[in-house]
């Protein structure tokens, strides 16, 4: 299909364009900016003037419940949620049933993903088996079939010379691994930030020095064993802190931020309400202050929605027997777009965090405008607005922003080229 976009502010965080002009897709590519290639003709055009054009979002982490949790979600309704929110590109973690630790395992997500057609799936692999921490998963397998890096998430490895290993041999096939810095012994039972909030409700706390002991640790390793890392989630600004300075060193290594994390505090619990309920946990003012502000250098290159979509009833407990997690992924721009409506970025930065800057991080060919691109596109409307949950293609409505009225609105996604989405 030979499409003409017309009219559009066209952004491109990768090259710096940021201009009102045309794109020209052809066979599932970018094939021009501003004048139609010779001998284009147009068989479909979308009248974009008003409308903001940018690479479609890419999503570090998004849960897509399958195989194993369809009470929670699918690949189908996650990956159109993904569209809704923007997301042309996305990375599903590990954590399925049975664990993603097998080619078989990969094949399957990629398969029926392809079937949906709504987003481009690029799986996480299973850094050790079952994700126990003991025995290493087969990487290159994995790679093989299709994975783009390699973690365990929060289950972490208790052993250090076996994470030691796990990383030098990542490292041996350049392989990137994606770190969850969160200290298993000091978070056990915690249910929220250990600080004054969690005190005057009486939940057990996690104190910051969870993530950063285990980010210390981490960044050791990674720089003994020269392995790429990424670190996932963080949630401290002395976190942010520890990776600015390892980045200053010259160590490999990228990070990203859960979006609600530089929203929310720990203070939205203070009416126990479980769809605040996250691991790890929302944090106090100043460690979003310093979050934001690491988002804003780029020491933070990447948001992410960190989606986990929840059957009702896993939110219908007493706090500390919720699970976990926000469905976020269907709100993505609208909900970031608040951080522009704020004045804590400007829309080129902001768009940069989600696209270019994440598919830099896992080396993904996603995140950019230029020719020869694919032609995996959002096209939004600054001025209009979103009622978050007046629509809701998320198997999982566990998200706390439903109801509120948030800005901009996402009125078209295109995956190569073809509308995947369109409001």
């Amino acid at each position: 299909m030979r499409t003409r976009i017309f009219g559009a502010r066209v952004i491109d965080p990768r090259s710096g364009l940021d201009l009102v002009t045309d794109l020209y897709l052809q066979t599932g590519k970018i094939v021009a900016i501003g004048q139609a290639p010779a001998e284009f003709v147009v068989e479909q055009q979308i009248d974009a003037h008003g409308l903001v054009a940018a690479p479609g979002l890419v999503d570090l982490s998004v849960a897509l419940r399958e195989p194993g949790f369809s009470r929670k979600g699918n690949i189908a309704s996650e990956t159109l949620a993904a569209a809704v929110g923007g997301v042309t590109s996305l990375c599903c973690p590990p954590q399925t049933q049975p664990v993603l630790d097998t080619p078989a395992v990969a094949e399957l997500v990629l398969d029926r993903a392809r079937a949906a057609g709504h987003a481009k799936v690029y799986p996480i692999g299973a850094l050790s088996k079952n994700l126990a921490g003991e025995q290493l998963a087969e990487l290159v397998a994995l790679r093989d079939a299709g994975c783009v890096a390699f973690g365990d998430g929060l289950h972490s490895f208790s052993n250090n010379r076996t994470l030691c290993r796990a990383l030098e041999y990542a490292a041996t096939f350049d392989l990137t691994v994606i770190l969850h810095a969160q200290d298993r012994d000091l978070a056990e039972g915690g249910l929220a930030h250990e600080g004054a909030t969690a005190t005057f409700l009486g939940l057990p706390g996690i104190p910051e020095t969870a993530e950063t002991l285990a980010l210390a640790r981490a960044l050791l390793l990674v720089e003994q064993s020269g392995v790429r890392a990424h670190f996932s989630q963080l949630t401290s600004a002395r976190g942010a802190q520890l990776i600015a300075q390892a980045q200053a060193r010259g160590l490999p290594v990228t990070a990203d931020v859960a979006l609600y994390q530089l929203i929310l505090t720990d203070e939205a619990l203070s009416e126990f309400s479980s769809l605040y309920h996250v691991q790890p946990p929302l944090r106090s003012r100043a460690d979003r202050d310093g979050l934001r502000a690491a988002v804003k250098s780029g020491v933070i290159s990447a948001i992410a929605s960190h989606h986990q979509p929840h059957e009702r009833d896993a939110k219908l407990a007493p706090f500390g027997a919720t699970e976990p997690g926000i469905s976020s992924v269907e709100l993505l721009l609208p909900l970031a777009l608040s951080l522009v409506q704020d004045g804590l970025l400007d829309l080129p930065t902001l768009l940069a965090r989600l696209s270019s800057g994440p598919a830099q991080a896992l080396r993904l060919d996603a995140g950019s405008l230029a020719i020869g691109s694919p032609a995996d596109l959002v096209l939004f409307d600054l001025a209009a607005s979103t009622l978050a949950g007046e629509t809701w293609h998320s198997k999982g409505a566990n998200c706390p922003f439903i109801g509120h009225c948030l800005p901009g609105a996402v009125r078209y996604t295109l995956l190569d080229g073809h509308i995947s989405y369109q409001a």
